[in-house]
C-alpha cells in the first residue's frame, strides 16, 4: 500500500488540511483541521496505507529549532 500524508496548514485566517496537493476545507480553528484529518487518516490506516499528519506548533516562530 502508499503514503497517506495530511499536514494541517494556515488558509488565511483558518486553517485546512493539505492532501495529495490538494487543501481541503476551511476550519475555524487547527483543533477542527485536525480532527479532519484524523478522521480521513484512519480511513487510510483500515485501507492499509502507511499514514503521516503533521500539525505545526502553535508559534511557528517561537518554536524550538531543536525539536
Amino acid at each position: 500500500m502508499g503514503l497517506a500524508q495530511y499536514a494541517i496548514i494556515p488558509v488565511r485566517d483558518q486553517w485546512g488540511v493539505l492532501h495529495d496537493g490538494d487543501v481541503n476545507g476551511e476550519y475555524a480553528t487547527k483543533e477542527a483541521a485536525f480532527e479532519a484529518a484524523i478522521a480521513a487518516a484512519s480511513l487510510a490506516m483500515r485501507q492499509g496505507h502507511e499514514v503521516h499528519v503533521s500539525v505545526p506548533a502553535r508559534n511557528e516562530a517561537k518554536a524550538d529549532p531543536s525539536h
